[in-house]
């Protein structure tokens, strides 16, 4: 790569352009924004901690992976292999979330559970509470990937 066209790819403008990556943030923002209004709703407060928090519904892991590999293939094309890469990349990560991440969202249930039966006296009485919500479920995943796909094809069809 000559020096030029290593200062185009740096250039900012570059990356404001990049349909994936402005892809990925669009669908995290979109699936934070509904966590936190669906939260709104449902609790009657403002939680702003909802705009960055992990776990719930939708998945904003699942829909900003599915979307980075979509835009791909759209861009791209389905056959090559960055979006094979980035396919990878997606199941890996919708993997770890309803697995490895809901497993250790449901200890931290049942060590919660634990900690605030204990005697008032216990040195662990007075921890703070672990995050429950960390992981989600197949329904999650599958849900912000449809959702996203069908979005993407109708764009693709446009």
């Amino acid at each position: 790569m000559d020096e030029a066209a290593a200062m185009h790819s740096l250039h900012p403008s570059s990356i404001s352009s990049n349909f994936p990556l402005i892809s990925a943030f669009v669908a995290f923002a979109l699936a934070q924004s509904i966590k936190f209004f669906t939260n709104w709703f449902k609790e009657r407060r403002l939680d702003l901690k909802q705009l960055v928090a992990s776990g719930g519904m939708p998945s904003s892991h699942s829909a900003t992976v599915t979307a980075l590999a979509a835009s791909i293939g759209l861009q791209q094309g389905f056959g090559g292999p960055l979006f094979a890469t980035s396919l990878v990349f997606a199941c890996i990560v919708m993997y770890d979330a309803t697995g490895v991440r809901l497993q250790a969202g449901r200890q931290a249930e049942v060590l919660n559970q634990i900690v605030y039966e204990l005697p008032a006296e216990h040195p662990l009485a007075e921890s703070r509470p672990l995050r429950e919500l960390l992981g989600h479920t197949p329904r999650h995943c599958r849900w912000d990937t449809w959702t996203l796909d069908s979005n993407w094809a109708s764009k693709a069809r446009d």
